[in-house]
């Protein structure tokens, strides 16, 4: 059974923080603190029982160290963490945390205490105490009011965070909804296990566009990433599929581009914080591959640009704007930060 105590690894290139807990669930902030050039990163454990936790802990980029964290207890493992995505917060004192799970929940972190305080719990359910989980959520950043949520129950939801009230809700697929991503203010996508990706226009409730669905009938897809640099491009994985399917929404139902060098299932993706045609992605193999896109594809496939080897099956992965030379993954019990 491992300790309580958390360590620290370094070299230079790669930074380890090790928890006591197995973990899944991990974020970087979307900007330094504004006292001192840290980065908060949080990290949700994965154990299977009520009481889970969130560890918030603080990264220096120069002196390469990760502070001890704060930590918090969350029902349930955290299905996904996010913070703020807007780095001219209005809350010039500290900083907002989401997590999912068995609802969407806010936390706020100040700069000048050791504290998470939770702030709300966003409970879509009404009638009874159950409700369906959540399996992700984006933070709209042109509009940070906005949070959409995706659940097992095939519905996406729109929360007015600041209002606390639902915006609107959907049944957005057949089968439950994994992931959701933002495009636009109003645009929103969604991957679900009847192995479509859609895209839902706030302003046309009644209607979303399939522009990609597994070759296989059925085969989930697992977890989506819009391109923010070039919101024509969306990255899509499939389940136990080595995989990692790039789209151009111009052209749907045929993939622009699958990168196939994995050995193993891919389980994470991520777009480069600023380069539209760099995007990294990670999985069962232990590696975190990063591909650069070519105008056009060969036809021998593309190959990765580079690689990084972790310890044991990479879960999750994070490539903040706010720590562009930086990307975070997250395996086992360990989050370490790849210096790129």
């Amino acid at each position: 059974m491992a300790t309580q105590e958390s360590h620290l690894l370094r070299s230079d290139n790669t930074v380890t923080y090790e928890s006591p807990y197995p973990s899944y669930a991990l974020a970087v902030s979307s900007s330094a603190n504004h006292h001192h050039h840290h980065h908060r990163i949080a990290l949700g454990s994965f154990i299977e029982d009520y009481t889970n936790r969130i560890d918030v802990l603080s990264f220096d980029p120069e002196t390469l160290s990760v502070s001890p964290p704060i930590s918090l207890d969350h029902p349930y493992p955290p299905t996904k963490l996010m913070f703020h995505p807007s780095s001219s917060l209005h809350r010039k004192s500290g900083d907002l945390l989401a997590s999912s799970g068995d609802f969407l929940r806010l936390w706020e972190l100040r700069d000048n205490s050791s504290s998470v305080e939770p702030l709300s719990v966003l409970n879509n359910t009404k009638t009874s105490e159950f409700c369906a989980p959540l399996t992700s959520f984006d933070w709209n950043e042109i509009e940070p009011k906005r949070i959409g949520t995706c659940s097992i129950d095939t519905t996406c939801t729109i929360w007015d965070i600041e209002k606390g009230v639902v915006e609107t809700q959907l049944i957005a697929h057949d089968k439950e909804v994994y992931d959701i991503a933002w495009g636009e203010a109003r645009v929103f996508a969604s991957v679900s296990a009847d192995g479509s990706v859609r895209i839902f226009d706030l302003r046309d409730k009644e209607h979303s566009t399939i522009i990609y669905e597994s070759p296989r009938p059925d085969t989930p897809l697992l977890r989506l990433a819009w391109n923010k640099q070039d919101l024509r491009y969306m990255a899509t994985i499939l389940m136990d599929s080595n995989k990692v399917v790039i789209l151009d929404i111009r052209s749907p139902t045929i993939p622009v581009a699958e990168l196939e060098r994995h050995q193993a299932s891919v389980n994470a993706i991520a777009w480069a914080p600023q380069s539209c045609r760099h995007i990294c992605s990670a999985g069962d193999d232990m590696q975190a591959l990063i591909w650069e896109l070519p105008t056009v594809a060969g036809p021998n496939g593309i190959d990765p640009v580079s690689m990084f080897s972790a310890g044991s099956e990479i879960n999750q992965l994070q490539w903040s704007a706010s720590l562009p030379d930086w990307i975070a993954v997250g395996f086992s019990n360990k989050m370490q930060l790849l210096k790129v």
